[in-house]
């Protein structure tokens, strides 16, 4: 199956990190939590960009300490869900597209995605997109899976992933003009902290 299709059925299927009890919010963290978010140095003046915005559960958080920020996501339903969650932050923006093939007309001064990059087969492609799309002195902050599976079981379905190691986003990140600043490792995922 298809990502676009599956988070679109997610949606159908109501199942919205954004709106989980704060048990269910406090098992996400695991992965990108208060860590993640003091990597990105956030500011009034700064303009972001998510990689994966899904229903906005991390936008919801950073959209109050920047000046704009956009989110982009394959999956239309996903991208509407997320609208009606982030309403009231008007400087956020939408672009329902793959990241892959977009053609963005700005640059941002913080880039950051959780969880997002398992989905890309061509990790070299999507790094080097984020290094071109990165201002001077801007931030890149990104959480990897440390699960190597293949798939996404979810038992009615099954979804075809590229799982990341630590070693090899870093080995990427290094072929660009930016450079590995910090590596944070949570339970369940490698922050990875970039500089340009």
């Amino acid at each position: 199956m298809d990502v676009k299709k599956h988070y679109d059925m997610l949606i159908d299927e109501d199942n919205d990190p954004f709106r989980d009890p704060p048990i269910l919010q406090e098992y996400m963290n695991k992965w990108d939590g208060e860590i993640f978010l003091d990597a990105l140095k956030l500011d009034k003046k700064k303009n972001v960009l998510e990689i994966g915005i899904g229903t906005g559960r991390i936008a919801a958080k950073t959209a109050p300490h920047c000046l704009n920020l956009t989110g982009i996501d394959i999956s239309p339903k996903t991208v509407e869900r997320a609208k009606d969650n982030l309403k009231e932050h008007p400087n956020i923006s939408f672009i329902c597209d793959d990241f892959y093939r977009h053609q963005f007309e700005e640059t941002f001064d913080i880039i950051y995605s959780s969880l997002t990059m398992m989905h890309f087969e061509d990790k070299k492609e999507v790094i080097s997109k984020v290094d071109k799309l990165l201002n001077k002195n801007g931030i890149f902050c990104l959480s990897i899976d440390k699960d190597q599976s293949e798939y996404i079981d979810m038992q009615t379905r099954k979804i075809k992933i590229f799982p990341d190691t630590c070693e090899n986003i870093v080995s990427l990140i290094e072929e660009t003009d930016m450079t590995v600043s910090d590596v944070f490792e949570t339970e369940n995922a490698y922050i990875i902290v970039s500089n340009k």
